[in-house]
Order: structure tokens, then sequence, then C-alpha cells
């Protein structure tokens, strides 16, 4: 008895997917992302593209979303042996790595108004997470969480940006980098300290 034929499948397979944009995208870095750019590393016409993505802002939002959606937060794993302040350190150290591995990532994650619900309902759970690992308020992690992470953010963003700037001499710019981020991680430790008196922890 021959075996039966299995039903052949028509048209070409899906070359475009979110993922796919996003991979593309994030290879590519926010910064220097175009239609034509995205769609030749799918490859596939900017015109294909643009029947998933209705422009290059939304684009740019698509790509932010998935990079910090793929962002790693450390969680509280064991709040009996380490202080939220030393927590602390292990996430604004989670937030320098994340803003210097994606330029231009900072203005779509900054701006309360720019994040997608997808990207407020995982900070959302973070700082719930937090909030009942420590034993403090919703409130209370919300605002720690916020305070921390804008300063993180903000200045991570600067150091990096300043430091991938052609010097205006000539510079050690690996030095340089290093001085800058002794520099911010000072500041951060003195907003940790600071924070978590306010908060009277």
């Amino acid at each position: 008895m021959p075996a039966s034929k299995q039903p052949s499948t028509r048209g070409r397979p899906r070359t475009i997917t979110r993922e796919k944009i996003a991979d593309a995208g994030i290879d590519i870095g926010l910064p220097q992302i175009t239609f034509v750019g995205v769609a030749a590393a799918l490859g596939v016409s900017h015109m294909a593209l643009y029947k998933h993505v209705p422009s290059l802002e939304a684009l740019k939002h698509l790509v932010a979303e998935e990079i910090f959606s793929r962002w790693k937060l450390p969680q509280a794993t064991n709040p009996q042996r380490v202080s939220l302040q030393e927590y602390m350190h292990v996430f604004t150290t989670s937030v320098r790595e994340f803003v210097k591995a994606h330029p231009g990532v900072t203005p779509y994650v900054i701006r309360r108004l720019a994040a997608t619900p997808a990207m407020l309902e995982k900070i959302d759970a973070h700082q719930e997470h937090i909030a009942q690992a420590y034993g403090i308020s919703k409130e209370q992690s919300r605002w720690l969480l916020a305070t921390v992470t804008f300063f993180c953010i903000s200045a991570a963003d600067t150091v990096y940006s300043a430091a991938r700037l052609e010097p205006v001499i000539a510079s050690d710019l690996t030095a340089e980098e290093a001085e800058m981020e002794a520099e911010f991680l000072e500041g951060v430790d003195s907003l940790i300290v600071g924070s978590l008196a306010k908060l009277k922890f």
C-alpha cells in the first residue's frame, strides 16, 4: 500500500514576525534603525515591512518594547540574606548594563507616556515583587525603584553616550569610561543610601 501523500502547503512561509523584526532591529541598534535596513536584514522589501509596522516610530517602539521585555530584572530570591540595600546595588548594576548594551533605548523606557502597556505591566509586577519580598508597601516600592531607576538610566545614558563621542583631544577611551563609571557608581550608592533613609528602612 503506497504511503499517503502529505498535503502540500501553498505560499511562502511567513518571514515577517514581531520576533524577527525585533531581532533585526536589536542587531542594527535603535539609533541606526531604518525601514530599509530592517527589511534588508529580514530579506523582504520595505513595503512588505510596512504591512506589519505602520511607521518608523512604531518600528522603534516595537524594538524598544522587545528589548525591555527581554531584560531579566533581578529577583529578590533570598531577602533574608540579601538586604534591600544590597539588592538595590544588584538592580542598579542590571540597569547600567541594560542601558550600555542598548544605545538609544533610554527615551522609550524613561518616559512613562512612551512606555507600552506590556512595559508598564512588567514594571508594576517588579514593584509588587520587591514590596512583598522586603515587607514594604507597594507605594514605597514604587517610589524607591522609580527614583533609583530614573537616575540610573539617565546617568548611564549620559556616561555611555559621552564615552562613544569622538574625544576632543587624544585620550584613553577605556580609562575615561572607567573613570566616569566610578563616579556614576558613587552617585548610585549615595542615592540608594539616601532613598532608604528617607523610607526609614
